[in-house]
């Protein structure tokens, strides 16, 4: 018995040597196959026979042993190695690789399948498949607005290439940026009026400038709230060699206002040095915000000729900051909306905001005043004379295109705290944010970031969620089984699929553009070919040298 024994212990060793070849002939044929995990043969010994049982130890005697001989030896599992692959980088979108120990989550003829290989196509109808069979990649697809729903309800990937967003109309104009708190005011404070008046006994009335006193010289002035206006001005010497200045301000047009605004001095002079000795004046007028000092210090009264300037506010001139942002109407028309900042006064600024007149109008309240606090932040809002009480402040106006779009009231956002426009002393610069309106525009492109999510990429620069794919990871992955075309499918011990989002709730993420090579290790694969044969050898030497013994017995009868 114990010769036929060691014959069937050898033929167990040349059985299951060759099953540990098969593995890693398996392994090495799919050392290429993209996500393909490796697998590995272990064994154990089987059952052994007593040839004498032990005894225990006595008060007289010492215990003996057991002898025991084994019959041979058998598999004990043959596992899969589920550690992370290298990736390779491919370039192509729908290729993916994942991180991690999840799955991806595949649907074929109405059953759920597991893959890792990611080497995925679009098909004609859209749908996200494995070329190999076709079975369709699984998650969620995202709602009209690009919004992922929640839950782990699975729904075939489907991108509809031809897809296109409708123009959404500019609701909404996010500006921020910084006004230079020393930048010059617009409002009018000094008016000086320079130079020399001629000094003669004229036979008749003399006018400067002009012959006559229907010429004037106008400047450009401003009021409390940066509005311009001209200033009129001109002189007169009767023949008694007295000067008159006359003034008259006029809106910017230089059409004479409602109520006209005018007035004279009488100018005097020191009789030996001919200069001024004239009292500065205050010009105001409350109805159209008009308060500024009209000066006459530099003025003289000498032989040269009349050669007066007016000069406001030493030659300062007003400097908007300006910026544009482009909307669009309910046709997805593009619109040029400016708007423009001026200083009024200390942490004070104008704002108005404009189109072209080719692309529509605005409503007439399209301009008022900010305030700022000694920070710096803005303090309060006002719009065409009167506050804005919202909270945040945010003005709106009203665009009426020309293009025949509805009209649409945009909020003009200028921000809070230090995330809008400030006052500080940096140099200015105002440039618009953000706004929420987009022309018409097709599906040009398609990305997949980690998390799963495939994103659309627009005509229009914008970028929309269209649907997101799932994984799925398992308790015991060595339990799921192999179906072949890289695919694998629960089994008894294996455990129920927990879904997930990549990246999220999972361990698990995305790589685009790349593809998980298989985990196989050829050197060790060579080096197991190696101890496989040798093991196989040794049997088979069992078996040969075993047959030698049998071989004698037979011959102890001749």
């Amino acid at each position: 018995m114990a010769l036929l024994n060691s014959l069937f212990a050898g033929v167990s060793g040349l059985r299951n040597h060759q099953s540990m070849m098969d593995v890693i002939g398996n392994n090495i044929a799919n050392v290429n196959t993209i996500g393909y995990k490796g697998s590995r043969i272990t064994f154990s010994d089987t059952f052994n026979q007593f040839i004498k049982s032990g005894t225990n130890p006595t008060s007289n005697t010492g215990g003996t042993n057991s002898f025991q001989i084994g019959l041979g030896m058998k598999i004990n599992s043959i596992d899969r190695n589920w550690n992370q692959g290298t990736f390779e980088r491919t370039g192509i979108t729908t290729d993916l690789a994942l991180q991690g120990p999840g799955l991806f989550i595949l649907k074929s003829n109405g059953q759920q399948f597991y893959s890792r290989a990611g080497a995925f196509i679009f098909d004609a109808d859209g749908k996200l498949v494995n070329p190999q069979n076709g079975a369709v990649v699984q998650g969620k697809i995202a709602n009209g607005l690009g919004e992922i729903p929640a839950g782990t309800t699975l729904q075939d990937v489907v991108i509809d290439k031809n897809l296109r967003l409708p123009a959404v109309k500019t609701t909404n104009v996010s500006w921020g940026g910084n006004l230079q708190s020393s930048s010059t005011t617009i409002r009018t404070d000094i008016v000086e009026l320079v130079g020399n008046l001629k000094k003669e006994t004229p036979s008749s009335t003399q006018y400067y400038p002009g012959p006559t006193n229907s010429d004037w010289s106008t400047s450009k002035i401003y009021n409390k709230d940066g509005t311009e206006y001209q200033l009129w001005s001109r002189f007169e010497e009767d023949t008694s060699g007295n000067w008159t200045y006359f003034y008259e301000i006029r809106d910017k047009n230089g059409n004479p206002l409602g109520t006209p605004i005018t007035g004279s001095q009488s100018l005097t002079f020191d009789p030996v040095t001919g200069t001024s000795t004239t009292n500065q004046i205050v010009i105001q007028d409350a109805t159209e915000k008009i308060d500024y000092k009209l000066n006459f210090s530099s003025l003289s009264n000498l032989q040269a000729d009349s050669n007066v300037v007016v000069r406001v506010d030493k030659g300062e001139v007003a400097e908007p900051v300006l910026g544009a942002v482009t909307i669009f109407d309910s046709l997805g028309n593009p619109h040029t909306l400016s708007v423009k900042f001026e200083h009024i006064d200390s942490n004070r600024w104008s704002w108005a905001v404009s189109v072209p007149s080719s692309s529509g109008s605005l409503s007439p309240n399209s301009y008022g005043e900010i305030y700022f606090d000694p920070n710096g932040q803005i303090q309060s809002i006002w719009q065409a004379g009167n506050q804005v009480t919202s909270t945040p402040p945010i003005p709106q106006v009203t665009f009426t295109p020309a293009s025949g779009a509805e009209a649409q009231v945009i909020d003009l956002n200028f921000g809070t705290g230090t995330a809008g426009v400030t006052q500080t002393n940096l140099s200015s610069q105002i440039a618009a944010l953000s706004q929420n309106g987009s022309a018409s525009a097709a599906l040009t492109n398609l990305n997949i970031d980690q998390y799963g999510n495939i994103i659309g990429i627009f005509s229009n620069g914008n970028s929309r969620k269209l649907a997101q794919i799932m994984v799925a990871t398992f308790k015991n992955l060595n339990a799921l089984v192999s179906v072949g075309d890289n695919m694998y499918n629960v089994a008894a011990n294996s455990g129920d699929p927990r879904i997930d989002t990549p990246g999220e709730n999972s361990a698990t993420t995305i790589q685009s553009g790349a593809l998980e090579q298989s985990n196989v290790d050829l050197s060790e694969e060579f080096t197991k070919m190696i101890i496989s044969q040798r093991g196989f050898q040794a049997n088979a030497r069992v078996i040969t040298t075993a047959d030698n013994l049998l071989q004698e017995i037979t011959n102890l009868i001749r």
